[in-house]
């Protein structure tokens, strides 16, 4: 028994001898997993290494690249030649340092093409404009160098943003605008085009110098929800205008005015905008001027008082002007689709309006687009153009900022008498002048638009050309306000 377990206590020695002499003289005195880590972080310094020798590579020949293009023409002196080889000796030592160390595995090759991708998309904003960018971009980039935003007399310049895709007719568009436009340096046209129609691209570009093309350079496939696949149209017009919009306002014009290439303009378009721009600046309730009225059918305006401008909550488009500041607002939220729609909601305008005028200052000829002639058969086509010119520029506007349009019209018009429909209709008022006809209802106000021949829809709870609920517009040469009661508390989303 005493025997066994010598023997036993001879094996565990033996045992254990065998261990430390065959073993521990391999992991040379440290664990395993320390070991582990420590060649982890050796790769990861030699991958960092390896990254860094790349970026400063790089760097080095774009530098180059820009010396050589700056100084092509005069020869190098003997300190630089002495220095340029030099630099080429030092490439070369490196990369013959790094052909002799061992292949990386392909997990780090993996590792080090990925960084490098990364560093490169980085890296472009610093490449000459020669060696990266396109012809278009390249001109993109001469033209923001250059640039003018304000004229001698220190007015400003203010382009015309034309927004165009496959419709071959917007030479109508551009003939207005280059027949009535008072000066080239000051409204500069640039027609942004997408969609990428080449027959509409050519209409474009033969007109030279008279306009500038860009090109919306995205033409992928755009994203639409399953449920919204028929209004894929109304997508990329969101998107063509975000982009069109970024690229005009970073070359750093105070005021842009957008036009849809199916819009044919007034004598005094121009003027218009002239005379009402500074007036964005001047008031902070106003966001926009556009040139259109939603209700300017001939029967509805006074023709005899072409230079009527009113504020108003609903905002028009169809030929409309902003500011830079504005867009900087509303870039960054930009919607995908319907931004004409999107703009109107409360969280957007805030309670701010736009200056129309009682006769339009465009005209659309557009029947045919992504909106299939919505509106144009029933109300679009019978939208009166102005013929007469107006001189806004030399007119006192300030009638129309906030604090003194308040205290006169507001006020004025709930001083008119209260009519019916039927008694204006069958000329039973017996008093000249204006007069105010009362709605309390979304259905009251339909039914009595429909019978007086303006639009009567809703967009956010606002009617068309109304301001603090008020539509002013013509009926038998006779001014009419259709207006809520005196108490109104504002608009209601649920009308919409």
């Amino acid at each position: 028994m005493r025997s066994r377990k010598i023997l036993m206590i001879a094996g565990f020695l033996v045992t254990w001898t065998f261990v430390i002499f065959y073993f521990m003289p391999k992991t040379n005195g440290e664990f395993p997993l320390l070991k582990n880590r420590r060649q982890h972080t050796i790769d990861k310094l030699e991958q960092n290494a390896r990254a860094e020798y790349h970026k400063t590579d790089k760097l080095m020949i774009n530098l180059l690249g820009i010396l050589q293009s700056k100084y092509q023409n005069e020869p190098p002196t003997p300190e630089e030649e002495a220095k340029e080889s030099q630099v080429v000796n030092n490439q070369q030592q490196q990369q013959t340092i790094l052909s002799l160390q061992e292949p990386p595995s392909n997990d780090k090759l993996m590792q080090e093409q990925q960084q490098q991708e990364e560093q490169q998309a980085q890296q472009e904003v610093l490449e000459t404009p020669n060696e990266t960018q396109t012809p278009q971009q390249q001109t993109d980039t001469e033209a923001a160098t250059t640039v003018i935003t304000r004229l001698s007399n220190n007015q400003p310049v203010i382009p015309v943003l034309v927004f165009a895709c496959n419709r071959v007719s917007i030479s109508k568009c551009l003939d207005n605008l280059i027949k009535y436009r008072p000066s080239s340096e000051q409204f500069p046209i640039i027609v942004s085009q997408d969609c990428g129609d080449e027959p509409t691209r050519n209409v474009i570009l033969s007109y030279d110098k008279e306009v500038t093309l860009i090109e919306q350079p995205d033409q992928s496939d755009i994203f639409v929800p399953p449920k919204e696949k028929k209004f894929k149209g109304y997508y990329k017009i969101a998107r063509h205008y975000g982009w069109a919009l970024n690229h005009t306002f970073s070359k750093g014009y105070e005021f842009v005015i957008i036009v849809e290439d199916d819009l044919n303009v007034a004598p005094d378009f121009y003027e218009y905008f002239l005379g009402t721009h500074h007036l964005l600046k001047q008031d902070s309730s106003l966001w926009c001027v556009s040139a259109w009225n939603d209700n300017g059918k001939a029967n509805l305006i006074d023709t005899s008082h072409p230079e009527l401008l009113y504020r108003t909550d609903f905002f028009p488009g169809l030929g409309w002007m902003l500011t830079r500041e504005l867009w900087q607002e509303l870039s960054v939220k930009w919607p995908k689709s319907f931004w004409d729609d999107w703009i109107r909601h409360p969280e957007q305008r805030k309670n701010r309006v736009c200056i129309r005028p009682e006769i339009s200052r465009t005209q659309t000829f557009g029947k045919v687009g992504v909106s299939n002639g919505l509106f144009f058969d029933k109300y679009l086509r019978y939208i009166k153009l102005s013929e007469e010119f107006v001189p806004f520029t030399k007119m006192n506007l300030s009638y129309l900022l906030k604090d003194n349009y308040d205290r006169t019209f507001l006020k004025e018009v709930y001083t008119y008498p209260v009519v019916t429909y039927d008694e204006l209709r069958r000329n039973l008022i017996t008093r000249d002048g204006p007069v105010r006809i009362q709605y309390n209802s979304r259905d009251v106000y339909k039914r009595t638009t429909k019978m007086l021949g303006l639009m009567d829809d809703f967009k956010s709870g606002v009617p068309r050309t109304a301001y603090h609920g008020v539509v002013s517009f013509v009926h038998n040469k006779r001014r009419v306000y259709l207006a809520p009661n005196v108490n109104w508390k504002g608009y209601d989303l649920s009308w919409s």
